[in-house]
């Protein structure tokens, strides 16, 4: 077997197809050998580290091994798949999501108990935890799994500020379906056919001042900061505090005169819509928005996914920074929410279009996150 693993490194990077090396790993993993796969695909990844990283062919087998040990139900897959990932040393932590998130859509949760016992990551570990929250594991009910997640060892992570179970404003995730081949999954966002006629004429807007910070920003900008910094995307992230409590009906007039530059030349000859929505459907959009990215990238993967989501809702219910999820998901509870959209130029009117307002139990605060993206 070693031969032939050395064979297809040394012949690889002369192919202009890996559809073959590829196949023939699709063979020898339906015929019961999946440690040739993990072997392979260790080996490839020793190769890139070598200096030759950027050899394409190396790069696509090697995704298409991880897949396919990691979305293959069958006994031993996983065990194989924890040996790969951390062979691709210079993958750093964004395959150890990727990998956690590809086996927890794909095995039973006892196949998956091996990665805390073995030489899984401490950052696949924690990915591994949340991966399987957001499919609605009980994971303080599995005795291997809840030492781990329980311990204090790793208390300093950011993931440990997440609960060990979905909150009611999570509902059910929108989690994307993998395979060998590729992942399906949803957008609930996007353009709306359905504008115009939102603002209501003569209603009362009280006067208002900006108090937008850096950090209150990045906050409100979290869950779409990888369309940014990852794709073409552009963010508007912005609080206002009122001087009178704000009328509900005046809510749309309001977003159209805060200035916001989302809403640049909305008017009668552009559409514009505000409409009332609850804050799950808010952390839907902010959940999907951020686990599987924009036009060019794909997004955080549902560990750190669920982080940047309510990262977002804490700040634009404007809860307190510090403040545990329960408290987060009671001051998000109590706001008002507002899904817009609206024709304009800054939003690309592809398919990664986000407009969101919560104005505040008092109804003098009103934060906002628009976002937009293109291919």
């Amino acid at each position: 077997m070693a031969d032939r693993v050395q064979e297809i490194v040394t012949e690889l990077p002369g192919m202009t197809s890996v559809t073959d090396v590829c196949a023939a790993a699709d063979r020898s993993l339906a015929g019961g050998d999946a440690a040739f796969v993990a072997d392979l695909g260790i080996a490839l990844a020793r190769a890139r580290g070598s200096g030759t990283g950027r050899i394409w062919q190396y790069r696509c087998v090697f995704d298409h091994l991880l897949r396919l040990l990691a979305t293959t139900p069958g006994p031993g897959h996983v065990a194989q798949a924890l040996r790969l990932v951390p062979s691709a040393e210079n993958a750093g932590r964004k395959l150890d999501r990727h990998a956690a998130s590809l086996l927890a859509s794909s095995h039973p949760t006892g196949e998956l108990t091996v990665a805390f016992s073995g030489k899984a990551s401490e950052e696949l570990r924690a990915c591994l935890v949340h991966e399987l929250v957001l499919r609605g594991v009980d994971v303080t009910a599995i005795p291997r799994i809840a030492r781990w997640a329980t311990s204090p060892h790793w208390s300093h992570h950011p993931l440990r500020w997440l609960p060990l179970a979905l909150a009611d404003v999570e509902g059910q995730p929108d989690l994307p379906s993998y395979s060998a081949r590729g992942s399906i999954y949803s957008m609930p966002y996007g353009p709306s056919g359905k504008r115009g006629g939102a603002v209501v004429a003569g209603a009362r807007v009280p006067s208002v001042e900006e108090t937008t910070t850096d950090t209150v920003a990045d906050g409100i900008g979290a869950a779409v900061a990888n369309w940014a910094e990852e794709s073409n995307g552009r963010i508007e992230a912005r609080v206002f505090e009122l001087a009178d409590p704000l009328e509900g009906e005046a809510v749309p007039s309001l977003l159209a005169a805060l200035g916001l530059e989302c809403l640049k030349g909305e008017g009668k000859k552009t559409g514009f819509l505000a409409e009332v929505c609850p804050p799950d459907q808010v952390w839907r959009v902010l959940f999907a928005a951020a686990s599987t990215g924009g036009a060019y990238n794909s997004g955080a993967c549902g560990a750190y996914g669920r982080l940047a989501a309510w990262r977002s809702l804490a700040g634009l219910c404007g809860a307190a920074e510090g403040d545990p999820a329960e408290a987060v998901e009671a001051r998000a509870g109590a706001c008002t929410w507002y899904g817009f959209s609206a024709d304009t130029k800054w939003f690309e009117q592809v398919a990664w279009d986000v407009g969101l307002a919560a104005i505040s139990p008092e109804r003098r605060r009103v934060a906002v996150l628009a976002a937009t993206d293109t291919d």
